[in-house]
């Protein structure tokens, strides 16, 4: 049965369902979860809309953004990038080769290792993430209103501490 007594969503629907056809169930676990996937996948495609106003994916934004918070000359290696954004290489050169065609990125030799390249956000890169991002949290904001500034920061601090827990035992299982 549901947690709280707040109105129904599709979530308390499904919980509901459950409980009628398997009572012996504790569905505590389905009714955040459910709700965590849900929220992801409506804010993610909230997110590329937005994005896409502005010509470009959510995982191009999180190429260029990648760039962007690495602070000045916002230069990273494929490596770093892939790495930060848990990318395989081959998904990587794809977008790379897409963002440095419409002039966001470019790509050079690394001056320290002749093997190697280096990535930098050009200026007309640096200018459209910026606005990217001021768009993306314009968005991300509205959806949190629905929460006063007390509840998002509880929300924010158990889903940290629920997040570092997952994310530990994914690490101790492998």
């Amino acid at each position: 049965m549901s947690m709280s007594k707040s109105p129904g969503d599709p979530v308390d629907a499904i919980v509901d369902q459950w409980a009628a056809v398997r009572p012996d169930l504790d569905t505590a676990a389905m009714e955040v979860f459910g709700r965590v996937f849900r929220l992801s996948r409506a804010m993610g495609d909230r997110m590329e809309k937005t994005y896409g106003r502005l010509g470009i994916s959510r995982g191009e934004f999180d190429v260029l953004a990648t760039l962007r918070r690495s602070g000045a000359p916002h230069t990273l290696s494929p490596r770093q990038l892939s790495a930060t954004l848990m990318l395989t290489t081959g998904g990587m050169t794809g977008r790379l080769d897409k963002l440095e065609r419409a002039g966001l990125l470019r790509r050079s030799p690394d001056p320290h290792d002749r093997r190697a390249l280096q990535v930098t956000l050009t200026d007309k890169g640096l200018t459209l993430v910026d606005e990217a991002v001021g768009a993306g949290l314009a968005v991300q904001t509205e959806a949190l209103s629905a929460l006063d500034e007390k509840q998002a920061g509880q929300l924010a601090d158990l889903l940290r501490q629920l997040l570092m827990g997952t994310e530990g035992a994914e690490r101790d299982d492998r």
